[in-house]
């Protein structure tokens, strides 16, 4: 039986909320500004992120189910690009974007969920 994957365009609100999905993680954070730079096996990425290869391939499977990266074969070896180069782009404006937060706030949630 053969099966062909299809592609479909986001709205742009599923767009913006599969891009929050992936940066809510800092290692997904971390494996797309590596992938940012180049494309990477998955070995080599966890090294360099000094994280197992199993907590990888979870982190890899979410950003492949948010439609940022892709699984590209190599050979016996797969090897994780961008889905788009543009998205290189946009990492970088949201890293250099200046963001308003008061010094002495933090979001609601901060000490149960970890984050600012």
């Amino acid at each position: 039986m053969y099966c062909r994957a299809v592609l479909t365009v986001a709205s742009d609100i599923d767009v913006l909320a599969r891009f929050g999905r992936a940066l809510a993680d800092p290692i997904r954070c971390r494996v797309l500004l590596a992938l940012r730079d180049a494309p990477a096996y998955p070995a080599d990425l966890a090294d360099a992120l000094g994280i197992s290869r199993t907590r990888l391939s979870n982190h890899l499977a979410c950003l492949r189910d948010c439609g940022l990266v892709v699984a590209v074969p190599d050979g016996r070896r797969t090897r994780y690009e961008l889905a788009d180069e543009r998205l290189g782009h946009a990492l970088d404006d949201l890293r250099t974007a200046v963001v308003a937060v008061e010094t002495d706030r933090t979001c609601v949630d901060a000490d149960e969920k970890g984050c600012c």
